[in-house]
């Protein structure tokens, strides 16, 4: 079932990251489908912690980074906004060097929340990372 309310264009959810952290890191949207959105971040010096492997806040900025922008293309843009309220991430495996890719499918898609989950693999596909992250909707008109 598509979840998407507006026409999905990785051109369009990419300008959406420019000047900002996202950015900064070097995450790019990369695939989507109906209900699934993707995105990948290098393993480099921005991304790394001093032991040499891939620091565990950048796994959950990109699952961040992917559920939160998947989850405000599933509502009405003009009369809603989502927002992260958790964020849960069990790390597996570590990563060295290369590319992350991150895949965010939705759990619930409510009307004040949303719950999506949040994979993170290596180059080899090889589960890094599995994330729950918990949106709330919020209406852009003041009550």
């Amino acid at each position: 079932m598509k979840i998407w309310t507006i026409e999905m264009n990785l051109a369009i959810v990419t300008e959406r990251s420019r000047n900002t952290m996202s950015e900064y890191l070097g995450i790019e949207f990369i695939d989507y489908g109906d209900d699934f959105l993707v995105g990948r971040m290098p393993v480099d010096h921005r991304t790394k912690q001093p032991a040499g492997i891939m620091h565990g806040g950048a796994s959950c900025v990109l699952a961040e980074t992917i559920g939160s922008t998947a989850a405000q293309c599933s509502v009405d843009m003009t009369k809603y906004y989502c927002v992260g309220l958790d964020i849960n991430t069990n790390h597996i495996r570590a990563v060295r060097e290369g590319y992350v890719i991150g895949t965010a499918k939705p759990y619930h898609l409510g009307k004040s929340t949303q719950v999506w989950g949040i994979e993170i693999k290596d180059e080899a596909g090889k589960l890094v990372s599995v994330t729950r992250l918990t949106m709330a909707v919020l209406s852009k008109t003041k009550s």
